[in-house]
């Protein structure tokens, strides 16, 4: 019968409205159980109306035990002991023989729990309580996680508590008895959060404790007083308090030597220590005691005699204690005193061929680093070796404070006892996993007032200020009378002739010349720079079969240079390098040595990076994702901590330095040359600490003491065949690609020279992890105990007297920057427009390129020039943060693509006008930074206010676009380009109020047209998303979708679109709220590779390309203004990824595979294939 619908039924009836139906159990005196339903229904005056159903059945047995037991407990009497025992005896016995009796009992509706627990807290009779434990017991035992949930929702806890002191206060206790009570604790205390409180508050800490130390010898009571003594310690309160009163010199008269027997205890014993040492006090009660050098001795007797390792959990358990130990600086001082680094260092050693021993060697490892001693970085000082004045230092902030610092506080070893929360290394980590702290740090970021989530238009500067960047949109004034649609004068920079006589070094290599990293004239003294302003460099090709890349690639050599002798007698080196030009339609080294002469670098550069200069010619195949070698890490740490056991073995020597270049390092010729001084690289020491391994620094970015994550540097004097390992020793970010497969890029000189001029992935043994050198609390923002991170690779070289350089992604300077855009602008055809103007002039003296891109009219009538000029405006800018080098790939093949000859790139000019800043940032690129420009400030944090003289390129970038929109051409998207260190794949992140709502679900008031509905009993948001009636056309995920569906590269999945408050001041958010640009996104692309579709598990090389010009293509489907939208660098909720992780993939979830193939890769033959390969991303 469904009762709900009767009385439904029956309140309809009566012109009343059902508004609760409730059960009530009982057992009637004829032994049947009566259930009773209570419906209440009320009008809407608030007249109520209750009607009773009762309906009842035969009860089982045991519910008529329990009926009789309830009505016992009623009122106690010493003549009803004997009815108790009976009954209670009745009803273990046949949970004890019956599962449905157990399931009867355990059951909600019952109420068998309760009366169960009244039983127990009334009665006085000793085996009326023996009875009741043990149906306690039985029912808690046998699928116990929901009935021990309904024990303790029901007060079952305190109850138990209470009997435990009060049998304790009449002596003799019955050992049944505590041993029960005991056993019940330990199967609840883990299932009740206040479980610790309970028992302190109701006096049973020091019961157990007392019941342990006078049991010693007794198993059969001590291991379960043991196992509810680990539970209390669990609490840190009460470890202090059980601390006090002896627990830990009982812990050490329980645990010893190596022994078979009892080792269950033991186990137990050793658990419960560690939780007592977690507090710092006992840490330092048995430090002080000298005790750790005994925990110590234990651990090795066991690992001597545990031949067979069947008692690996005992010797973990013991290393837990010591790694509890050494979370106090007193407790690592004494571990170090106590020749702990060696124990351990001997011992894991010893269990390395083992796989099963892992936990023994991850726990050792992180102990040993742990203990590792603090060190500064060998250098002078943290801020970086550059410094550039600034125009005035701001009031407060990074910046201000750098430079208020005392001289020689800017990096201190940190002394405090703070530790960070480090979990043990393990081989099966995951790259995705985010702990219960990153989801916090996620929520609390999420923006919860709706006022700030709503697009507000701010009008910051008068109209009057911003008529100036009305020279930057021409084409909305232009009449094209005077155009000459077949004339289309090439671009020549402004600046092409700043520097002009600045002397330029070229390294390169030669198998027969061994000083090939600077070429020297004969009149010169050696090491005197190239001049290559006196000069001119000619090319020539010789016979070659077509289609081969070696014989296609010719000679450079100086003019006037025949056989290596010049006209006039004297001899001169002779620079032999591949021409490239034939593949590499936009790069020529004659302009690009004209280009890097115009840029202002603050190290005043006059050196050139061979790849830069000969250009790189992609790899026409996919190169896989390198997998990684099962404990790969843990070996490198075994490695550096060998430094602290063997110092004799270390050369320290310094082979590079920047901070001392007057005083160079003697070369014995044994070492490797480096070098860092040329556009946008970046290594500040080399440290040769063996023979064959070294340790490098980074540099950090102008005007900062941090930010080192990019490198761009030079290698020589290496011997072919030999095993060389390279470790960049100031990493600041917790986890980094290169633990999931991404290699470091190389290329050889030597290779290029004989064919092949290619940036290639290379190295082994790479892995990413936390080191011993301290960082700076000034540096880390406040954070005490932070540590640098190693990022360490291993190559071995093919060629002897090579050049080789090493680069954390492909690199492109701004003078390549340069360099294209002059060759664009050469290229493009009298059916495009096309306008370059300098935006501003930089901190540097840089000039800041921008670009409109369009179609020409069809000619110069009305009705033309009126469809010219309402063209929607589609924004795009890139390279913001200096060290995602991916980013201005990626707005390299947005260029070539928007000035191509495809009809879609056609359709596209026809149909937007295209505003491009494709490098916010010159300074940081030039200068080698990775994030910061020369204010030492990230640039994509300074949106909000940013200053004119600060901040010039993001001032008139957002001055330009609120011009756009104080004109009413308010771009329909603004899409900024970043390169992401931590995820794979292509993404987006934007701006949605309904995303950033759902996630925080927090209570505020919307408006009913967003598609928000306020629930009146809860007062708290819930978002119907069928009333969320926006047009596919106008969602924010729009343009993602599309990408996800065209472009195998492209993972919708891992797009946010949430507004986070670390965020406000981003282009992304500052372009959404105060612009008004409804779709406004920052496009991520990854620096190692893809995880999905096609492209799954390889580096991206070309495919980036695909996205590129699926992004451009996806914009002509959209074709109005839209809602709310996306943007942002790596979110905070995703910077917190554990640096051990030793994965060898991530688990995210398979994506779609990709839907059109055809799209993914342009015919050989085309530009946008030359491009593509030029471009590598």
């Amino acid at each position: 019968m469904n009762v709900v619908a009767v009385c439904n039924a029956a309140a309809r009836d009566a012109g009343l409205a059902l508004t609760s139906v409730s059960l009530k159990v009982r057992v009637n005196n004829k032994n049947n159980v009566e259930l009773m339903f209570v419906c209440v229904a009320s009008s809407k005056q608030g007249f109520q109306m209750e009607k009773v159903s009762r309906f009842s059945r035969v009860a089982s047995r045991v519910l008529i035990l329990l009926n009789q037991l309830e009505k016992l407990n009623e009122e106690p009497k010493v003549s009803d002991y004997e009815s108790l025992r009976q009954v209670t005896g009745k009803i273990l016995h046949l949970i004890q023989t019956q599962e449905k009796t157990r399931k009867e009992v355990g059951s909600k509706g019952s109420g068998g729990m309760e009366i169960i627990l009244s039983s127990l807290e009334n009665t006085r009779d000793l085996q009326t309580t023996l009875n009741v434990l043990g149906i306690l017991n039985e029912l808690l035992t046998v699928g116990g996680g929901r009935r021990t949930g309904l024990f303790v929702s029901k007060g079952g806890t305190a109850v138990l508590l209470q009997l435990l002191v009060s049998s304790s206060r009449c002596p003799p206790a019955s050992e049944e008895l505590i041993l029960l009570i005991h056993s019940l604790l330990v199967k609840v205390g883990p299932k009740d959060r206040k479980f610790g409180v309970k028992a302190r508050l109701n006096g049973a800490l020091n019961v157990t404790l007392n019941l342990v130390k006078q049991n010693l010898h007794n198993y059969k009571l001590l291991l379960p007083s043991l196992q509810v003594l680990r539970v209390y310690a669990g609490n840190l309160v009460n470890a202090v308090s059980l601390g006090k009163s002896g627990a830990l010199e009982v812990m050490f008269e329980i645990i010893g030597p190596f022994s078979k027997k009892n080792t269950t205890l033991l186990k137990v014993a050793l658990d419960t220590l560690a939780a007592l040492l977690k507090s710092g006090m006992n840490a330092r009660r048995v430090v002080d005691r000298g005790l750790l050098s005994t925990l110590l001795t234990i651990y090795q007797d066991w690992h001597r005699n545990d031949t067979r390792h069947r008692h690996v959990v005992i010797r973990k358990s013991i290393l837990g204690c010591i790694k509890n130990l050494t979370n106090i600086k007193l407790g690592r001082k004494a571990f170090i005193d106590a020749n702990g680094m060696r124990i351990l260092y001997n011992t894991s050693t010893e269990c390395l061929p083992v796989r099963t021993l892992d936990p023994l060697v991850n726990t050792s490892s992180l102990i040993m680093r742990k203990c590792f001693p603090k060190n500064r970085l060998p250098l002078p000082t943290i801020k970086s070796v550059f410094q550039h004045p600034l125009p005035y230092i701001p009031a407060a902030g990074a910046v201000a404070q750098l430079y208020n610092l005392p001289p020689g506080v800017d990096d201190v070893v940190d002394e405090s006892d703070e530790n960070e929360s480090t979990e043990v290394d393990t081989e099966n980590e995951t790259e995705n996993e985010e702990d219960e702290t990153d989801h916090k740090m996620l929520n609390d970021d999420i923006e919860t007032d709706i006022n700030k989530l709503r697009p507000t238009e701010v009008n910051s500067r008068p109209f009057e200020e911003l008529r100036v960047y009305e020279r930057f949109c021409q084409e909305f004034t232009e009449t094209f009378e005077d155009i000459d649609y077949e004339d289309s004068p090439a671009f020549i920079p402004s600046n092409i002739s700043n520097n002009r006589h600045r002397p330029i070094f070229i390294p390169t290599a030669s198998p027969s010349s061994k000083t090939h990293n600077k070429l020297p004239l004969q009149d010169e003294p050696d090491g005197a720079p190239l001049e290559l302003n006196g000069i001119s460099l000619s090319k020539f090709s010789e016979s070659s079969s077509e289609g081969d890349l070696v014989s296609s690639l010719g000679h450079l050599a100086l003019d006037g240079v025949t056989n290596g002798v010049c006209e006039d007698g004297g001899e001169q080196a002779v620079l032999v390098v591949p021409d490239t030009a034939a593949l590499l339609p936009l790069h020529d080294p004659d302009v690009y040595l004209e280009m890097m002469k115009g840029t202002r670098s603050v190290p005043g550069y006059t050196e050139v990076a061979y790849p830069d200069y000969f250009g790189h010619v992609a790899l026409n195949l996919r190169e896989p994702i390198m997998e990684r070698v099962y404990g790969v890490q843990r070996t490198k740490i075994f490695q550096d901590i060998e430094r602290l056991i063997h110092p004799g073995d270390i050369l320290d020597k310094v082979v590079y330095d920047l901070d001392n270049q007057c005083s160079p390092a003697i070369d014995n010729g044994e070492s490797l040359r480096f070098n860092s001084k040329f556009e946008s690289g970046n290594l500040r020491k080399a440290i040769q600490v063996r023979k064959f391994e070294y340790d490098l620094i980074l540099n950090s970015d102008i005007n900062s003491n941090h930010y080192h994550q990019w490198f761009y540097f030079e290698v020589g004097n290496m011997r072919p065949g030999v095993r060389y390992r390279f470790n960049i020793i100031n990493c600041e970010k917790s986890n980094s690609q290169f633990n999931y497969g991404m290699q470091v890029l190389m290329y050889s000189v030597q290779d290029a020279i004989n064919g092949s001029p290619h940036w290639l992935r290379t190295g082994s043994d790479i892995c990413y992890y936390k080191n011993h050198f301290s960082r700076s609390s000034i540096a880390a923002g406040g954070q005490k105990g932070k540590s640098y991170f190693t990022m360490t690779f291993t190559v071995t070289f093919q060629h002897k007297d090579d050049v080789c350089y090493f680069a954390y992604h492909y690199p492109y300077t701004f003078s390549m920057l340069k360099m294209h855009l002059h060759k664009l602008s050469a290229l493009r055809t009298a059916e495009i427009y096309l306008r370059q103007d300098d935006l501003c002039e930089t901190l540097g003296g840089n000039r800041c390129p921008l670009l409109t891109i369009t179609a020409m009219p069809e000619s110069s009538s009305d009705e033309h020039i009126s469809r010219f000029r309402s063209r929607p405006v589609i924004f795009l800018s890139a390279r913001v943060h200096p060290g995602e080098t991916n980013s201005s790939w990626v707005m390299k093949g947005t260029l070539e693509f928007l000035l191509g000859c495809s009809p879609q790139a056609q359709s596209l000019r026809e149909s937007y006008i295209f505003k491009i800043i494709p490098m916010l940032n010159p300074d940081g690129v030039i200068n080698g930074n990775h994030r910061c420009s020369l204010s030492g400030e990230d640039l994509n944090r300074q949106w909000q206010n940013p200053n004119a003289d600060l901040h010039p390129t993001i001032f008139h970038a957002k001055s330009l676009l609120q011009y756009l929109r104080a004109t009413g051409r308010t771009p329909l998207v603004f899409c900024d380009y970043h390169g992401h260190s931590r995820k794979k794949n292509v993404f987006m992140y934007g701006c949605s109020i309904k995303e950033t709502i759902w996630q925080s679900s927090s209570a505020c008031d919307l408006n009913e047209d967003l598609g928000y509905r306020v629930c009146a009993a809860c007062s708290s948001f819930h978002i119907d998303v069928w009333m969320v009636s926006l047009r596919e056309p106008r969602s924010v995920q729009t343009l993602p979708k599309l990408l996800s569906q065209t472009a195998p590269a492209f993972s919708l999945s891992s797009c946010s679109f949430v507004v986070e408050r670390s965020k406000e001041a981003t282009a992304r958010v500052v372009v959404w709220r105060e612009i008004g640009v409804q779709r406004s996104y920052t496009m991520e692309s990854t620096l190692c590779g893809c995880d999905q579709g096609k492209y799954k598990l390889h580096n991206h090389s070309s495919h980036l390309l695909d996205v590129e010009n699926d992004l451009i293509r996806n914009v002509s489907n959209i074709t109005s203004p839209t809602t709310y939208v996306l943007d942002e660098d790596e979110p905070a909720f995703l910077e917190e990824v554990d640096y051990s992780a030793e994965s060898e993939d991530e688990n995210d979830p398979d994506l779609e595979p990709d839907l059109q193939d055809s799209l993914a890769l342009p015919e050989p033959s085309s530009d946008s294939e030359l491009s593509g390969r030029d471009s590598l991303s």
